[in-house]
Formats: C-alpha cells, sequence, structure tokens
C-alpha cells in the first residue's frame, strides 16, 4: 500500500509542476528544522511541534482529510505518523523526530484546510516529547530546504 501512496503523491507532484512555476517559491520560516519528506519541526528543548511544509500543501492541493496519531503513541524520525488526504491524492506524513506525541491539533478534523492556509501556525499537526535531541541535527535549516526544494521541482 505504501507504493501506491509513494506513486500517487509522485504522480500528483509531476502534474503540479506547471502550476508552482507561476507561484514562485513556497514559503520557508527560518527558526524550523526540515525533513526532506517535506514536514518541519519545531524545537524548543526536548519538545517539537510537527507539521508539513508550505511546500507540501501546495503540492497535495486542498486538504480534505487529516489523519491524527493518538496521543501517547511514540513516534519514529523517518517513519510514517498519519496522512494527509487531500482532492489529489492521499500521502504519509513522516515524523522529523522520534519521541512521544503529547498533543495532537484537534482542530484539523474538522478544518484540515488549516494546512494549507496555515501550514506553520494554524495547521500544526503534533506535538512531540523528543526522545534523542541530536536527531534534530540530521534535518535540514531553512537554506537548506529551500534549495532542496528548488532542485526537486527542477527535476
Amino acid at each position: 500500500m505504501g507504493s501506491r501512496l509513494m506513486w500517487a503523491s509522485k504522480a500528483a507532484a509531476s502534474y503540479l509542476k506547471i502550476s508552482t512555476f507561476n507561484r514562485g517559491f513556497a514559503s520557508v520560516v527560518k527558526d524550523l528544522k526540515y525533513a526532506d519528506s517535506h514536514e518541519w519541526a519545531k524545537v524548543e528543548g526536548n519538545s517539537a511541534t510537527v507539521g508539513i511544509t508550505d511546500h507540501a500543501q501546495d503540492h497535495l492541493g486542498d486538504v480534505v482529510y487529516v489523519e491524527l496519531p493518538e496521543v501517547g503513541t511514540t513516534v519514529t524520525q523517518g517513519t510514517s505518523f498519519g496522512a494527509v488526504e487531500s482532492v489529489k491524492a492521499t500521502s504519509d506524513i513522516n515524523s522529523p523526530v522520534s519521541g512521544k506525541v503529547v498533543e495532537v491539533n484537534e482542530q484539523l478534523s474538522s478544518s484540515p484546510g488549516l494546512v494549507n492556509g496555515s501550514p506553520y501556525e494554524d495547521g500544526w499537526i503534533m506535538k512531540v516529547e523528543i526522545s534523542d535531541t541530536n536527531e534534530v541535527n540530521s534535518l535540514m535549516d531553512s537554506d537548506q530546504y529551500s534549495k532542496f526544494c528548488e532542485e526537486e521541482d527542477n527535476h
């Protein structure tokens, strides 16, 4: 099933290249850390707020459903903890850090569009108590992520 989802998101991404060209670059927030699967983490001490990036929501299109993890669940860096469903595709969301889910954004159940309209603010997905803060070092900063998106869009 995972490969089908990857194919769907890759197909959606290649289909969307034309429309993103005119829009210019998606916004990237300076103080966040980024995963190459297009999730962001706002790290404060041993806690991280996690969501999907503006680039990701732009490629997905209108989000119609967000599958949230359960509070108390353990998440692992680089593995799926939920999914975002849009009018175009369903895409797994991977955790940029390992740890325990301490809070989820319940607002997304009734207002999944917050992910589109406010990916870095109101559209956050979960808060995690980080089990290994060294993992944060493997994430990209805003400049690296901008460059990564630019290269990905040009392929």
